[in-house]
């Protein structure tokens, strides 16, 4: 059985940093230490960090004192003003991903203009209820771009979640740009999604059965798991090792392994043993 890994698998940067600082302010911090919702979408990880001491809470009123990491996600303008208010009481330590701050710099921008903001994206997701409370929810969230109703617009800006997919974007400006005066387009799908999604396609058609590995949360994964299974209908989408199943792999001579952006390096190293230990 021959196993190939796709190049750009496992931990993106905004990840990584995220990760970083958590550990660091556990180390460090004298407080206890929170996160906002999990600081990744990553199960084990999130787990790996709560046995560290960091307590993951679902809202800001939950926390009377200590230190607050802001996960890659951010948060949203609500929660960060009550923050503000708390003063000294909650520390913060700001995990946002820079893409998905550079995400709110353009979306500022559109709402400042006076522009009719089209957002690509899953309207539930905490990156998009988080940048959106910054401009008061004043957007068109859709998740396809035959979602986009058809009439006549004035000037339209047009913005994306940071794990999406690339083609549904350029469909968008396609489906948005006849039905406009003026159409302003922000690309701010995260490089590493857009590569990472590149070479999962590429490696979906050379294998005989692909392996998505990362959390079901996880909107970079899921989306990695839709782009292989267009082209491999002999996908797997999974969040550990303990997830595969020996069946699968009868008769398979080529497997292709690609995870998400909150994957660890050592869920992909269980992965390739596991196929190995098939092999033998």
């Amino acid at each position: 059985m021959e196993i190939y890994v796709a190049r750009s698998a496992g931990f993106c940067y905004g990840v990584k940093r995220a990760i970083n600082l958590a550990k660091k302010t556990l180390e460090k911090s004298k407080l206890k230490c929170f996160t906002l919702g999990p600081i990744i979408h990553n199960p084990s990880v999130v787990k790996e960090l709560e046995d560290q001491g960091l307590k993951v809470v679902n809202k800001v009123s939950d926390i009377k004192k200590g230190t607050l990491i802001i996960r890659s996600h951010g948060i949203s303008k609500e929660d960060k003003d009550y923050l503000d208010r708390k003063g000294e009481e909650i520390i913060l330590v700001d995990a946002t991903c820079p893409f998905v701050e550079k995400a709110l710099d353009k979306l500022k921008i559109l709402s400042k203009e006076g522009y009719e903001i089209f957002y690509l994206g899953d309207k539930n997701h905490p990156e998009v209820k988080g940048l959106l409370s910054y401009i008061n929810n004043q957007a068109v969230v859709f998740e396809r771009p035959d979602d986009i109703p058809c009439k006549k617009y004035k000037k339209v800006g047009l913005i994306s979640q940071t794990t999406q997919k690339p083609e549904l974007f350029k469909r968008s400006v396609e489906k948005l740009l006849p039905l406009c005066e003026e159409l302003r387009v922000f690309n701010t799908i995260c490089q590493t999604t857009t590569i990472r999604q590149k070479e999962a396609r590429e490696l979906a058609k050379k294998v005989d059965i692909m392996i998505v590995l990362g959390g079901k949360m996880s909107a970079n994964t899921k989306k990695l798991a839709e782009v292989c299974k267009n082209e491999l209908e002999n996908t797997y989408h999974i969040e550990t090792v303990k997830d595969l199943k020996k069946s699968w792999f009868r008769g398979v001579k080529k497997v292709g392994i690609t995870a998400g952006a909150s994957t660890p390096k050592e869920h992909i190293e269980e992965v390739i043993e596991f196929l190995e230990n098939l092999g033998e």
